[in-house]
């Protein structure tokens, strides 16, 4: 079971979203990570049939990517979007029981899913509030929740933790983990965090082009000796050193300002050291030297 992704572009008039994409994505959780306007959300709406590439071809769980089966394609794929509109006069029960009937289920199995799913999200006490009673998280949550409604081997989700607070942010990853199993999850975000505690394989896109795609270890490894860490102790030096490097973080103290940076190559400047990295470091480093 994997979904297979070949050389895929996508133009709208003068603007190509995204340029010869290729990936292969299997079981469990695959990362997209990309800054805003990256091409991610153009490439979901690719998998899920609402928009049709420009070149290229995609095959989903087997099934070829095409006019011929775009129904069969559907009943594969439950999709998150980044901004999902509820009803907000009715309440969360209502709203699911509205769209399982809307997909085909029929009366016992809807019941039965959607008190799984509420019991799995720990949204069963609030089933019978008006969406618009909910908070940010728990409209991320129904939106999950209709997502998986027809229990599809294929999740995508786009941006599902912009906005949430740490405490649902955590709340939404491990639902994602859980679902992943024996299945595919595409789990499309800019907050490197939520894929680092999510995932094993990644893709990463930047102007509608690939610029990495594998292991997030080996992601890491290939920005191991360009992270380096110097303290700062004025104004002047702080501008300098913006102006030639790539800046991840500053954390001001005691001795001045601690700042971590990215270099290609070691930097020709006095005390700089380097320093441990973390994913969003080697994210820097790819985005900061790709030829994008």
């Amino acid at each position: 079971m994997n979904i297979t992704i070949e050389n895929v572009s996508m133009k709208f008039k003068e603007n190509k979203a995204l340029d010869n994409v290729s990936f292969e994505i299997g079981e469990g959780i695959f990362g997209l990570l990309g800054e805003n306007g990256a091409g991610k959300t153009t490439l979901m709406r690719i998998l899920t049939t609402l928009l049709e590439p420009t070149e290229g071809s995609v095959t989903v769980c087997g099934q070829k990517l095409c006019a011929a089966n775009r129904e069969e394609i559907k009943k594969l794929i439950g999709y998150l979007p980044q901004e999902l509109g509820l009803y907000p006069s009715l309440t969360v029960r209502e709203t699911l029981d509205y769209l399982g009937g809307l997909c085909g289920l029929k009366n016992g199995e809807r019941k039965e899913r959607i008190d799984m799913l509420l019991e799995q999200t720990h949204m069963h006490e609030h089933q019978n509030k008006k969406n618009r009673q909910l908070s940010g998280g728990m409209k991320r949550r129904v939106g999950l929740m209709q997502a998986m409604l027809t229990a599809p081997k294929v999740l995508i989700v786009d941006e599902p933790t912009t906005g949430l607070d740490p405490e649902e942010r955590i709340r939404i990853r491990n639902l994602l983990s859980d679902f992943s199993r024996d299945k595919i999850v595409l789990f499309s975000t800019h907050v490197v965090e939520d894929l680092s505690a999510t995932c094993f394989k990644l893709g990463v896109l930047k102007r509608g082009k690939v610029i990495y795609q594998g292991t997030l270890a080996d992601m890491m490894k290939a920005a191991d000796g360009h992270v380096f860490q110097k303290v700062v102790k004025d104004e002047k030096e702080m501008e300098e050193l913006k102006n030639s490097y790539s800046i991840v973080n500053s954390v001001y103290g005691e001795e001045g300002y601690r700042v971590k940076f990215i270099s290609k190559s070691n930097p020709d400047i006095t005390n700089a050291v380097r320093t441990e990295i973390s994913l969003e470091d080697a994210y820097m480093y790819l985005s900061s030297f790709s030829d994008s």
